[in-house]
């Protein structure tokens, strides 16, 4: 069942619908994609602009068409549908989902000869490094150009031997990647337990060794820093991650657009010099060496 629903009346009919035995419900802006488009999440630690969207699309899944049906006539009579409307019911093909799922993911390439490869897919005829990695809860398959970025940068610059540091591990890529290029005491830390075990199931799957936590798992200093997050948590970490780089350590960051640059530079500047070392579609990698 699709509706379409003014933002006051979201939650009464997103709850309504689960009342009435709605397997799942989905809200999107009804005007995505449009000039009337509104983006209502920011950076973690900022509030939202707005709380919903003025028009929403609200699709409900039901076991049967019958019940969904039902359901739609019993909505229209109810006082908080005011002002919504049912634009259809219709039954949902069957799908093999597992292997639509699959083919949304491909081999991603780092370098000509550094790929990042699900399991369901042959490597490359050029790789020379893989990464084997399926999607999962933790953010990190490859396909966002962060990822790429810090990857790359791994890829290009010595890690052999190096004692790394991978804060905000998700899936545990950055640490896993730098395993492949040799170095040999990695640590690797999350806020989230999720992503702690998905780190240390997929680092198994790789057959690297690390060690794997929360944060207060992360002891001491390290050649290399990697922090793949976003902008304003990377802020608010600057004492901390810049305290974990030993002197003529190397600090590597992700998650920031271009347009944030000189802001990052200004919260580093106490400890380290920030440059931009890489861009893609808008997002920058920065390095810096502490002295």
């Amino acid at each position: 069942m699709v509706l379409l629903v003014p933002e006051a009346g979201v939650e009464p009919v997103s709850d309504a619908l689960v009342e009435l035995d709605a397997l799942s419900v989905s809200v999107e802006d009804a005007d995505a994609l449009t000039p009337s488009e509104q983006a209502l999440f920011g950076e973690p630690g900022m509030p939202a602009p707005k709380a919903g969207w003025n028009r929403s699309r609200v699709v409900a899944l039901f076991p049967t068409e019958a019940g969904a049906r039902e359901a739609a006539a019993l909505l229209v009579f109810q006082d908080f549908f005011e002002g919504c409307e049912v634009l259809g019911v219709q039954a949902v093909a069957e799908q093999d989902w597992v292997r639509l799922t699959q083919s949304q993911f491909d081999p991603v390439e780092i370098t000509p000869t550094f790929w990042i490869v699900p399991t369901w897919h042959e490597p490359p005829a050029a790789a020379r490094e893989v990464i084997r990695l399926d999607p999962g809860l933790a953010f990190g398959t490859g396909t966002h150009p962060t990822t790429r970025m810090c990857l790359r940068w791994t890829a290009h610059h010595g890690v052999e031997g190096k004692r790394v540091l991978d804060y905000g591990c998700g899936s545990g890529i950055l640490a896993i990647g730098a395993a492949k290029f040799g170095a040999t005491d990695i640590v690797a830390v999350d806020i989230d337990p999720a992503a702690v075990e998905s780190t240390r199931l997929n680092a198994s799957a790789n057959h690297v060794s690390l060690q794997s936590g929360l944060p207060d798992q992360a002891r001491g200093q390290f050649d290399i820093v990697l922090a793949n997050i976003l902008a304003t948590p990377l802020k608010v970490l600057a004492p901390l991650l810049c305290e974990h780089v030993r002197a003529g350590g190397r600090l590597v960051m992700a998650g920031i657009l271009s347009r944030q640059a000189d802001e990052l530079k200004e919260a580093y500047a106490p400890w380290v010099s920030l440059s931009v070392s890489d861009e893609e579609d808008g997002w920058i990698l920065m390095t810096a060496e502490k002295p």
